[in-house]
């Protein structure tokens, strides 16, 4: 079975790589998680850049397209897998589960202690790793498409509670994944710098005629969030189903859905978000693949009694049973002020993928039930990630959250205290957040996703 694992997960593989060798890595050779980064070659005039795909091993990247020019893979790896690295992205490997297991293999075989060699190949070894932390890095595929979905019932409760306080989960929530398309243009990679977007707010709650006004956002917002790939797409009209739903998944990564929450309340209602989601979402550089997390798999979240069981078409036991995942996620703010007196980041929350509502699968297959063609290397997001503590909540809008007065108005919402004695009760200009993610579990080795940062600039004029 797909999720069971094998010799590759092995917890004893060690590699000649050694900061891959730390327990605190999120990059054993038990991960390699994919990426695309800008490989210089030449010098002076003769000097230019180009995209190479490579895979995070410890603290540096593995240049694969190094390997296949220096007929690694003409020794070692099937002629199909040859081809598909050939086109240097992922496309042609995202679309078939067996080449991204063979590609782990022959990796493994590369990097592998005690792997022997030449000269040659030691020579080789030297080249072809790049210290992550000079590395740049590129979108690790061509997204086309991006769906945001609403999986977590925490997050959905205590947003809707703000609303709702009499009702916050509409009455279809349990029934169906709700999600909406998001634009995929302004996905953009960690570390690119997020300017403060522009838009319309609401009149003043004691002023409604005052109508509304235009300008910078003033409650801008992150959304912790997890993003899945798919890998193989499905022709228009010609559904997924559920049992075969992981086949079409190549990994997952991190995801920031960047909010500005005075712009959504005043847009979202027909229709949902606009101008409050569209202007940036940031997304970690590396795919950590489905192979890679078959260890960490669990079995989807338990419905509480009395919840209505999912429809017969978002219903399969291999996904009730394996279709979640063992991921801790955390958030942490670096202020500017924090930065200059060389404080760490502060944590803001820790929270696990465990407590999903709906699994990534019913999201796919619920994309695909009307015969929407998905196509490989889209994206799917979870939406925030929040649980059921409230230092488990994955946005600010939940965190300053401090519930209603006995007359249903909303409690002034409780600032955030930082280490430097500033506030916060959403984003400031200069402030950077950083997602980090995890899968650990006894017997295992840890595999990580690396960050997800992003920092504020102002807006621009």
């Amino acid at each position: 079975m797909y999720f069971k694992p094998d010799d590759t997960h092995n917890p004893d593989l060690k590699s000649w790589v050694e900061s891959a060798n730390d327990p605190a890595s999120d990059f054993p050779i038990q991960n390699l998680p994919l990426c695309i980064f800008r490989a210089t070659h030449g010098e002076g005039d003769e000097r230019h850049s180009h995209p190479h795909p490579g895979v995070a091993i410890g603290d540096q990247i593995l240049d694969i397209g190094l390997l296949l020019e220096a007929g690694w893979f003409d020794r070692e790896a099937p002629d199909d897998l040859i081809d598909a690295v050939d086109l240097f992205d992922w496309v042609g490997i995202a679309e078939s589960p067996r080449l991204v297991h063979d590609l782990r293999v022959v990796l493994q075989r590369f990097l592998a202690a005690g792997s022997g060699g030449g000269q040659q190949v030691r020579r080789l070894r030297d080249k072809a790793l790049r210290p992550i932390a000079e590395t740049t890095f590129l979108p690790p595929l061509p997204i086309a498409n991006y769906t945001d979905f609403y999986a977590s019932v925490h997050h959905a409760t205590t947003v809707g509670s703000m609303f709702r306080p009499d009702n916050p989960l509409l009455p279809n929530y349990k029934h169906v994944p709700i999600g909406y398309h998001g634009r995929a243009s302004s996905i953009v990679i960690s570390g690119t710098p997020i300017t403060r977007p522009k838009g319309q707010q609401s009149p003043p709650d004691n002023d409604p005629s005052a109508g509304p006004t235009f300008g910078p956002c003033r409650l801008l917002d992150y959304e912790l969030e997890v993003g899945a790939y798919i890998a193989r797409g499905n022709e228009l009209g010609d559904p997924v189903p559920i049992a075969l739903a992981h086949d079409h998944l190549l990994g997952l990564c991190l995801v920031n859905d960047w909010s500005a929450r005075d712009m959504q309340k005043w847009e979202y209602q027909p229709l949902g978000p606009f101008l409050a989601k569209n202007f940036a979402t940031s997304i970690s550089p590396f795919i950590v693949t489905m192979d890679a997390l078959r260890p960490f798999r669990r079995s989807a979240m338990e419905r509480p009694s009395g919840d209505p069981k999912p429809l017969p078409y978002l219903s399969d036991p291999d996904d009730q049973s394996h279709g979640g995942f063992d991921i801790t996620l955390e958030a942490f703010l670096l202020t500017e002020q924090m930065e200059a007196k060389g404080l760490p980041p502060h944590r803001l929350s820790k929270g696990s993928f465990k407590d999903m509502y709906w699994t990534f699968a019913q999201m796919l297959t619920h994309h695909a039930s009307n015969g929407c063609n998905l196509q490989p290397g889209d994206l799917i997001a979870s939406g925030t990630v929040s649980g059921p503590t409230p230092e488990s909540r994955g946005c600010l809008l939940e965190l300053t959250w401090d519930g209603t007065n006995s007359d249903g108005k909303p409690k002034p919402r409780k600032p955030i205290q930082l280490p430097t004695g500033e506030t916060r009760t959403f984003l400031a200009d200069g402030d950077t957040v950083i997602f980090k993610g995890a899968c650990e579990r006894e017997g295992w080795r840890k595999v990580g996703f690396g960050e997800c940062r992003g920092k504020i600039v102002p807006t621009s004029l």
